[in-house]
């Protein structure tokens, strides 16, 4: 595993009214601070990356559809540079995944339906100095070839 980055493993709660899932606790170990919440979606047949964060961490979990997230860690020093880490996010199989700054990431649909993604992310994001820092996903030295063939 990528050296920083997490995963937690998220247990479904159901029954006759419906199902609860808790994502992020301030209690967790994988929890740093709160930025901000937000959902993002991905539909079939598109990619959302490759980018990276200076500053923030990532907290990927995938609330409807199916997701890819892969990571590539690209860090000068980083005992894992180099290293990709696959993983598929659906509520078939809940988790969280914790991306730390400088490992590049980005998702891609799996399956016919939209996938519905929740970050909670450790800053708030700013517009006029974002801290978001693109590659294109297919034209780039990162060893993975993405299954989508549209995106940015």
């Amino acid at each position: 595993m990528i050296d920083g980055v997490q995963v937690k493993e998220l247990k479904i709660l159901k029954d006759e009214r419906g199902r609860l899932m808790e994502i992020l606790r301030d209690d967790d170990p994988i929890f740093e601070r709160f930025g901000q919440a937000y959902m993002t979606t991905c539909n079939p047949g598109y990619v959302k990356g490759w980018h990276y964060h200076k500053e923030q961490t990532d907290h990927f979990t995938c609330v409807s559809g199916k997701i890819r997230v892969v990571l590539y860690d690209s860090r000068e020093g980083s005992k894992t540079k180099g290293e990709v880490n696959e993983f598929v996010l659906s509520l078939d199989e809940p988790k969280v995944v914790k991306i730390p700054p400088f490992v590049f990431h980005g998702f891609e649909a799996v399956g016919n339906e939209e996938a519905v993604v929740i970050n909670v992310p450790t800053e708030h994001y700013n517009k006029e100095a974002p801290d978001e820092f693109r590659v294109n996903p297919f034209d780039n030295d990162i060893p993975f070839k993405w299954t989508s063939k549209k995106g940015g």
